[in-house]
């Protein structure tokens, strides 16, 4: 039996399968800054306030000035930042802070709702300033929509990576951003999420196969898993008797161990997987609930609170020139990679 369920291309965003709610892979290839941290370049025949639209090679999603996202509210899910390239300001309305980049991942639990800002700082003025990253939604179930907000930082050299390399000697590396392989655990999320507890079977693993390299997915814990595969990077990979090109994804059975061989360039593909959570999902712009009564009342306490209000001193916050990364959380604590 074939282990590829269904295929389809990539399209913007990518599609997902429950608990997962939404995946973007963002690449941007920006020029130099302005010194102001936005681009030196013309922005005639950008879109502003577009999230795929692309000219130049880049984009300034929602940001008049640096690129993107300026202060926006989340109710009723999470998001998972990975950033490979290029750094991310965040800011919130609950007055936390950091700057972060180079392999690390933000995990935000949007919870009973929180507004926060995603800027692109672009701090070389001589050199391009690329930014490439993935934002992943996960769903939470509807006993912790209205959870308390919270961020957890996995700064790059926290996240576990397991290489295989078979028979020709030619490496697979999985970076583990949730979920097991081998003997290698990924830092826990926050404990509300649907990822916090084993059962759910939740995997976030980044893949990169070499050039000819052969490696087995392991099968998941569960029969109920779904399990998404995105090849973004690379030429062909070869996945039982059928071959995924770059720019397509499959949706394979989690039930089998699933024999890979790469025989093209390079391959880099994302895997997403996780026990499905089985609720009804109303979905509204930036909020994710359960009920369109959910999704009325999330618009009514924004509307009412804000979330806690905006105290940063515009919609688009950006530190300052130092490149170094760090977190500060609600309760002043300071957190830096190193």
């Amino acid at each position: 039996m074939s282990a590829i369920l269904n295929l389809h291309p990539l399209g913007m965003p990518w599609p997902t399968l429950d608990p997962f709610l939404f995946c973007v892979h963002h690449v941007d290839h920006y020029p130099c800054g302005d010194g102001q941290f936005g681009p030196a370049a013309s922005l005639a025949g950008h879109q502003l306030g577009q999230d795929f639209f692309n000219a130049d090679g880049w984009r300034m999603y929602h940001g008049t000035a640096v690129p993107g996202f300026p202060a926006h509210p989340h109710r009723g899910f999470e998001t998972v930042t990975i950033v490979r390239r290029g750094l991310v300001d965040h800011s919130d309305s609950l007055g936390a802070a950091a700057r972060y980049g180079a392999g690390d991942v933000q995990w935000l639990t949007a919870g009973s709702g929180i507004v926060h800002a995603e800027m692109f700082p672009l701090l070389d003025t001589r050199e391009s300033n690329p930014l490439e990253l993935f934002q992943i939604w996960l769903n939470l179930p509807a006993q912790d929509k209205l959870t308390a907000p919270q961020f957890r930082m996995f700064w790059s050299k926290q996240i576990p990576r397991h290489t295989h390399t078979d028979a020709a000697g030619a490496p697979t590396t999985v970076t583990c951003i949730a979920g097991r392989i081998g003997a290698e655990q990924a830092p826990p999320p926050p404990a509300a999420s649907w990822a916090a507890q084993e059962e759910n079977d939740v995997a976030i693993w980044l893949v990169s196969m070499t050039p000819g390299a052969r490696w087995t997915l392991p099968p998941a814990r569960s029969r109920e898993t779904s399990r998404s595969l995105y090849l973004f990077g690379g030429g062909q990979l070869r996945i039982g008797d059928q071959l995924l090109t770059a720019g397509h994804a499959a949706q394979l059975d989690a039930d089998q161990a699933v024999p890979l061989h790469n025989g093209g360039a390079a391959a880099e593909f994302l895997l997403l997987q996780g026990r499905p959570i089985g609720q009804p999902v109303a979905a509204s712009g930036p909020f994710v609930m359960n009920s369109e009564r959910e999704l009325q009342q999330a618009y009514a306490d924004f509307q009412r609170s804000r979330f806690g209000g905006w105290n940063w001193p515009s919609s688009a916050p950006v530190r300052s020139a130092d490149p170094a990364r760090f977190a500060r959380y609600i309760d002043g604590r300071l957190e830096r990679p190193d």
